[in-house]
Order: structure tokens, then sequence, then C-alpha cells
């Protein structure tokens, strides 16, 4: 099944596999059945995650050299990271968000959270309109990061800004000018990062205590920026929204009919903030029956497979 461009709905039967071209001409394999995309994202092995991070649109020589200027480099460390090292790191990043770390953020959280809604029913209690992005979800993940990692303090907005440039460089379709601009506010927070890296406590200490050159150091502190908080917020903020819409659900949760962790899971399935994940396959393969050859790109359809009907009686 051949489709041209992103977006476009299947009809009929739904399929396992498809194979799509992206706008710049790149041939993709496109998982979609739940199984299929546990299968790939469950076998680093066979499906590596070498291509990760690997930037959708081509960046440009020009932009190259703005990162370049910068020493902007990204190592293989969590997401892009299928060799001997990752283990270890993803045991001293799985560390600083243990469990017991994020439940210690409880309190002050609760108490943060309540004083932004107390504010916003009185706006709206007032008339006014409330932003629930702006005024309540935007930054809530980067402050419980920050405080779990240990970053030191900088202006939310500053790394907000940076959050979104990145994924936009990385992830987005972009022209040569656009890509200028995004790379050289990237590489300039890059340097912010590097200068924490070498010097900075938490995370960052505990990472060049193991052994971790600062390339690996700012590579991980890069990705958790990133993809540990914005992705985050953009689901709360798209949650949100759904619940707006969601009357019933509304009710129930305020009497306690509907679960909160019922409600996250399945929004979650409904409205994932990350849309699709990428793998390349290693070594020659099949995967639903099709022949798969190595280094052929494999794109995970995560919010397809949220809604295959073999899992979900009513996707």
């Amino acid at each position: 099944m051949l489709f041209r461009g992103w977006g476009k709905s299947v009809d009929g039967p739904w399929p396992d596999l498809a194979t799509v071209v992206d706008h710049v001409g790149v041939p993709h394999l496109v998982v979609t059945r739940h199984a299929l995309v546990r299968r790939v994202l469950a076998d680093p092995v066979t499906f590596r995650p070498d291509n990760a991070l690997d930037a959708v649109t081509p960046i440009p020589v020009t932009a190259l050299r703005v990162l370049a200027g910068h020493r902007f480099r990204l190592p293989p460390t969590l997401a892009n990271n299928g060799g001997a090292s990752h283990p270890e790191i993803r045991g001293v990043v799985a560390d600083a968000l243990h469990p017991h770390r994020v439940a210690a953020q409880r309190p002050w959280l609760t108490g943060l959270v309540r004083d932004r809604v107390a504010r916003l029913t009185d706006a709206l209690d007032a008339g006014r309109a409330v932003d629930l992005h702006a005024d309540l979800a935007a930054d809530l993940p980067l402050l419980v990061l920050a405080r779990l990692v240990e970053l030191p303090d900088a202006p939310v907005g500053a790394v907000k800004d940076f959050a979104r440039a990145a994924l936009e460089l990385f992830w987005a379709p972009l022209d040569s000018s656009r890509q200028l601009a995004l790379a050289a506010e990237v590489g300039r927070f890059h340097t912010v990062l590097r200068e924490f890296a070498a010097t900075g406590g938490g995370l960052a200490a505990r990472l060049r205590a193991a052994g971790h050159s600062p390339d690996v150091v700012v590579g991980a502190l890069f990705f958790l920026l990133v993809a540990g908080q914005e992705t985050t917020s953009q689901f709360l903020t798209l949650l949100l929204h759904r619940l707006a819409g969601e009357p019933v659900v509304r009710a129930g949760l305020r009497t306690g009919e509907v679960g909160v962790d019922d409600v996250v899971e399945e929004g979650l399935r409904l409205e994932p903030p990350i849309v699709t994940w990428r793998r390349v396959a290693a070594v020659d393969t099949t995967l639903g029956g099709a022949s798969v050859t190595a280094g052929t790109s494999v794109v995970a359809w995560l919010a397809r497979a949220g809604r295959d009907p073999a899992v979900v009686d009513a996707p």
C-alpha cells in the first residue's frame, strides 16, 4: 500500500504495514498494528534506535556550520543509543527520576497546581477567559524535571523556547532560512548546556562521576530538556482540551466514579503527544509477513496503534 505524504487516512481493512514516501522522498516502512509496533520497540537488536534523532528535513550546510560553531554534537546517549553504553547511561538517568524522588515532589507540586487552579477558577467566575496551556500546564513538567535533575535556576521561557526550537529543527518540514534561524537558537542554548555539563551538580555530576564524556552529559541533558518535558506539557494540554469536550468524564472525575489514572491512560491512547517514532532495521528480517531489508527506516505509528481494533473494543 503506497501513500504520498503524511496524515492520509487509511480506508478499508486495517493494514499491518504500509510503505510511504515523505516530503523529501525517503521511503519508510510504517507499522500500524499494535502488536507489530510493540515488537519493533521491544527489539532494539533487530530494530535499532540509531535514526531516532535524525533530522526529518536534512539540515543544509549553512545551518550545520552554525551548529558546528557552537560545538553542537548529539552522540548516542538515550533515545538514539543502541550501543553498549545505553544501559549505564539510562541507569544513571533512571536513578535521578526514581519514583521515590518523584513522589517527594508531590506536596510541592500539589500546592503549586492548587494555587493555579484557584486563580483560574476566580477568573472564570468573573467571566474572564482562561488559557489552560499558558496558565496551568505549559511549564509544570519543566519545573518538576529541573528539581529532579538539579538544574540551576534558569528562565523557564528560555528553556521552553529552546525545546520548541529543537523539536522544530529535527522533526518538522522546514525551509532553509527557518533551519538557519533555529540552528542559531539551538546552538546558543547548547553552549549553555555544555558549560553546565562541565561544572554542574545533580545529574550532570553523576554522569561525569560514571566516566562519561562532556558530549554524553550534554546529549543526555539535551534529550531530557526536550523529550523529558515538552512532550509532557503538550500531552497535558491535549488532555485538558479533550476533557473540555467530555462532560460525562468530567462529572465522573468530580464524583470519583472515574479514576484519574484511567483518564491519563486513555488520554495517552487517544491523544499521544508523540505520534510516531523511528527505528532502522539492523539486519534482514520479516515483519507482519513482509520482508524487511537491513537499513530500512521503520516508522512506528504510535497514534494509530493505540486505535487498533485488535486490542481496543471501541478504538
